[in-house]
């Protein structure tokens, strides 16, 4: 079965920077696509980062030059580098497996911003 689980999350001043970890297994990331989502109580989970087998990055406009999605594959991890974050970026942040369709979740890691 698919398991996913995210590390790295923590506090953080505002303008600091942070890696996020998504070890997973039972997926081939040759063939899936990979995608980090954060999630706040007043919003759902939107896409921050997205990374196809080809290589292919999406991000939205807004993270745009912040946030940069990788992955190693003889390591089977993800990562989400995160820099110069701002008090906004306080959020859970997760892992998902085949972003565009029906995935599975990991169960998040917690990133806070401090003033």
């Amino acid at each position: 079965q698919v398991q996913l689980v995210e590390s790295g999350g923590g506090s953080v001043q505002p303008g600091g920077s942070l890696r996020l970890s998504c070890a997973v297994s039972g997926i081939d990331f040759d063939i899936n696509a990979m995608g980090w989502y954060r999630q706040t109580p007043d919003q759902g989970r939107e896409l921050v980062a997205r990374l196809t087998p080809a290589g292919h990055t999406l991000y939205p406009t807004s993270l745009k030059g912040r946030f940069t999605i990788s992955e190693d594959k003889v390591a089977n991890t993800v990562y989400l580098q995160m820099n110069n974050l701002k008090p906004e970026d306080t959020a859970g942040y997760y892992c998902k497996t085949k972003p565009t369709y029906s995935g599975t979740w990991g169960t998040g890691t917690q990133v806070t911003l401090y003033l």
